[in-house]
């Protein structure tokens, strides 16, 4: 549970996120990522925001099942880490994908945004 106001946000824009992807909802996507997001997914290979808008866009990364686990976090001043862990289910690029990953996403705040996410790194558990 959030000890904070600014942990409760961050839980809250995680969920966002969550949410935005399960639903492949690319404008609540762009304002949850920021420009400069670099993410390494479950394959080793580092994508960018635009390769994740893209893919969202294009249907050719579709979430059909995100089930969270577990999901722990970390707030230090304007920055902020989550941890999630769950079952991930969808096609990634045109081939079925089921699978149970941890996502360690950072995150950073400022006033204008809110909390975006800055890096992530996927993993398969």
């Amino acid at each position: 549970m959030p000890d904070s106001e600014r942990e409760a946000e961050l839980l809250d824009a995680e969920r966002t996120l969550q949410a935005a992807q399960r639903a492949g909802d690319v404008a609540a996507l762009d304002q949850l990522l920021v420009d400069e997001l670099i993410a390494i997914g479950p394959d080793g290979r580092s994508y960018r925001k635009e390769d994740d808008l893209t893919a969202h866009r294009d249907r050719t990364s579709v979430i059909e099942e995100l089930v969270e686990e577990e999901l722990d976090l970390l707030v230090v001043g304007s920055t902020g880490v989550t941890f999630f862990l769950g079952r991930v289910a969808g096609v990634f690029d045109g081939v079925p994908m089921s699978a149970r990953l941890r996502y360690t996403r950072t995150w950073v705040h400022d006033d204008p945004h809110g909390w975006r996410v800055l890096a992530a790194h996927i993993s398969p558990v």
